[in-house]
């Protein structure tokens, strides 16, 4: 599903932020990537939704090669993932509900459909009821919430969640952290960024660790299931093309 081969992003300035990392993600994994601050979490997320061209390797996603894509086709691959923003990145003068009805409408939902979805989602994510309440009324882990809801609206078979748990208390990060587990449990492969190393002690998930733009470690490196799921694992959600 996701192959990251040799890709390295350096800037401008000099600085190298990823230097030749490797790693592929099966379809229906839960991969967990942690590093500190300024470690290349960010990056790698804004290069697997082509915010980013890596400056050395390839990106391939369903064995698309992400440099290779034509402009116009970019918002066909964002589709595909679902982006979960360290600092929300809701929109304060619109409720929760039109934040997340404005996903539906530009993947093409029916629109009478979309109240009963957003009801859906809201349940889904433990804050039934509230789509008509603008963020500034919402506690940080509501917002969070109410973020990863939009997020999966459009049902992304990939949910990247950048530092979701950063700006919240100990007890609400594990709240978040489950419900990411259940989002994977029902079959969206996700990639979660964080410098929570406590969290990965709540879950058997792959665990990746980036040392100033490089991996130095993966927990599954020494398998050959890198590529493909276990024989073992439930079937997952297929990418729509």
């Amino acid at each position: 599903m996701i192959d990251f081969s040799h890709a390295s992003k350096a800037y401008t300035n000099g600085d190298v932020v990823l230097d030749d990392i490797n790693f592929s993600v099966s379809p229906g994994e839960f991969v967990v990537i942690t590093g500190k601050s300024g470690a290349g979490k960010t990056t790698l997320g804004r290069l697997l939704i082509r915010d980013l061209l890596p400056t050395k390797g390839k990106i391939v996603i369903d064995g698309e090669d992400l440099s290779k894509i034509k402009p116009k086709n970019i918002p066909l691959i964002r589709r595909k993932i679902g982006f979960i923003f360290q600092d929300y990145k809701v929109i304060l003068d619109k409720t929760v509900g039109e934040n997340i009805s404005m996903v539906l409408e530009i993947g093409g939902y029916a629109s009478k459909k979309i109240p009963e979805k957003i009801a859906h989602l809201l349940e889904m994510v433990g804050i039934p009821k509230k789509e008509n309440l603008f963020p500034g009324q919402l506690s940080g882990g509501e917002i969070q919430r109410a973020a990863i809801a939009r997020a999966i609206a459009a049902d992304p078979p990939i949910l990247f969640a950048d530092e979701p748990t950063g700006n919240l208390d100990k007890d609400t990060s594990i709240e978040i952290f489950k419900l990411l587990q259940k989002i994977n449990a029902d079959g969206t492969t996700v990639i979660m960024a964080t410098h929570d190393v406590t969290l990965i002690d709540l879950s058997p998930a792959r665990h990746l660790t980036l040392e100033k733009g490089k991996i130095i470690s993966d927990s599954e490196k020494k398998t050959s299931a890198l590529s493909e799921p276990s024989p073992t694992a439930k079937t997952k959600r297929k990418i729509k093309k």
